[in-house]
């Protein structure tokens, strides 16, 4: 457990500490897992009820809590700050996230669950009617982690009970006080008691998957691996988000200064604690040196240290203690291997910061290149050409988001389509995150399924039913029914080959 999120000395509660200072900022009680057990039963009691308002009715109580969120943002954005030390900015950027989303999912969700009238695949099944439902997911547990106290939760809070689920959210340890207080603007508007946060770590976050219809984490592999092992015992479906290691590429035809910005902001936002956050940079040949010298001067020109809520930091702390000693790991370690710091490169000794870095001269050898760092990190490969870039991007065990550098557009769709990754920003970095009708998911050991976006992000919650009804009057019984009879069989086989084969064949020559 890290040192911002610290149990009593009888374990039922939890310090929270401000990363950037180590002031205590508040406490939660741990739920234990015979309190998660009764939750889930309220939850289980009350979800039916919210099923049949059907989404227009619960369009009603979303856009209600977007209503309070708005009326509460300074709030929010004070407890975002509080518990994880971000600049101001990047915590009024995860209120304004969580507002876009109430209001895109409450308008969509009645169009993504309505019935599907589905078309019959063969001309023979046009005497039924084909239709696909959607019924939600009793209880959905939410494991969120510690990178963005309110955009993280509401990312799957919001399409699940848009979808007509009950929800139990467990959020990091790191940082539980601002899901509490949304948890709370849910109670003030008075609507359903279909949400309730639990608190506390494994033990608790076991609890949670022992007793959902539906588990939704993200956060660590490992830990993932394990609910997804948990889950499979149960039979029970479950989508997983486990990280990234996203490759930026940079083409000699670019607009550099863009390019620059771009990559700076998607590999530093956050401090680079971020699923999609820039984690590699290929560079072709005949730009690299310039590309090197105009990041490294922007990156040292930024603003890093605590925000006094007036926004005059650009790069905040890192979440814990833990999360230092990895990226201070991953840099020693490639500079110990050859890399070179041309600005940052370490630790600054007060809170949990860290210097934002470029490195260079690092390669697929080194822990910054081929493990997820969640940290203020650019490193930087020269590469000859477009393909050796795509070779080298592709060559990791994760497949999040990737970006695409190119004055050409043409070619910068082709390149995103040779990417093993899950989403491909083209001149930019972490929009996808933002368009919310996308969906977003990675492939590899960065997950299975998809997190949220469009249809699929509301029907993930969801049981689909397939249903058959007559098209047209009914007879006393099929001709396949019993007793069996070859010259019924074989009326319905040639009509099936007719209308199914090809050529001669369909004609049983």
């Amino acid at each position: 457990m890290s040192e911002s999120a610290t149990p009593t000395a009888d374990a039922t509660e939890l310090t929270v500490r401000n990363p950037a200072s180590g002031e205590p900022v508040g406490t939660v009680a741990v739920t234990t897992e015979k309190e998660v057990a009764a939750a889930t039963a309220a939850l289980r009691k009350a979800q039916p009820r919210w099923a049949s308002i059907r989404a227009a009715g619960r369009k009603q109580w979303l856009l209600a809590l977007q209503d309070w969120v708005l009326d509460h943002s300074a709030e929010l954005a004070d407890s975002i700050q509080d518990e994880s030390g971000k600049p101001r900015v990047e915590a009024e950027v995860e209120v304004a996230f969580t507002v876009d989303l109430l209001g895109y999912y409450a308008r969509n969700a009645a169009k993504f669950l309505a019935d599907t009238d589905v078309r019959p695949h063969s001309p023979l099944m046009r005497i039924k009617k084909l239709t696909t439902t959607y019924t939600p997911h009793p209880v959905v547990g939410i494991i969120t982690p510690w990178n963005f106290p309110l955009a993280m939760p509401a990312s799957d809070l919001v399409p699940a009970l848009a979808a007509g689920a009950a929800v139990l959210l467990k959020p990091s340890e790191v940082t539980p006080l601002t899901p509490l207080v949304l948890a709370r603007g849910w109670a003030e508007i008075g609507a359903p008691p279909v949400f309730t946060v639990v608190s506390g770590s494994g033990d608790t976050g076991a609890a949670v998957v022992d007793n959902s219809d539906f588990v939704q984490f993200t956060g660590s592999g490992d830990t993932g691996r394990r609910i997804a092992v948990a889950c499979a015992k149960r039979t029970r479906p479950y989508s997983l988000e486990m990280g990234g290691k996203d490759p930026a590429i940079v083409l000699a035809d670019a607009d550099l200064d863009r390019a620059v910005n771009g990559i700076a902001f998607g590999a530093l936002t956050n401090a680079g604690q971020l699923c999609v956050s820039v984690e590699r940079v290929y560079v072709e040949d005949p730009v690299y040196d310039e590309f090197v010298d105009k990041l490294v001067s922007h990156v040292a020109s930024l603003r890093l240290g605590r925000d006094d809520r007036t926004g005059n930091a650009d790069i905040g702390p890192l979440a814990n203690e833990t999360q230092l000693a990895i990226v201070t790991r991953h840099v020693d370690d490639a500079i110990a291997r050859g890399a070179r710091a041309l600005t940052g490169g370490k630790a600054t000794g007060e809170g949990n910061f860290f210097e934002p870095t470029v490195l260079v001269d690092v390669d697929h050898s080194m822990s910054c290149i081929t493990e997820e760092t969640f940290g203020p990190t650019i490193p930087v490969i020269k590469v000859a050409d477009e393909n050796e870039a795509i070779r080298l991007a592709n060559d990791s065990e994760y497949g999040l988001s990737a970006s695409v550098w190119t004055g050409d557009k043409s070619r910068g769709q082709a390149i995103a389509r040779r990417l093993t990754v899950g989403a491909v920003n083209i001149n930019d970095a972490t929009i996808n995150l933002f368009n919310f009708a996308l969906p977003h998911g990675g492939w590899g050991q960065s997950g299975t399924g998809y997190r949220f976006g469009g249809a699929d992000g509301v029907r993930k919650y969801c049981r689909k039913q397939a249903i058959t009804a007559p098209a047209l009057p009914t007879q006393k019984k099929e001709l396949v029914w019993y007793p069996y009879s070859l010259k019924n069989f074989g009326f319905m086989r040639d009509a099936m080959r007719a209308t199914g084969a090809r050529g001669r064949r369909r004609f049983g020559l």
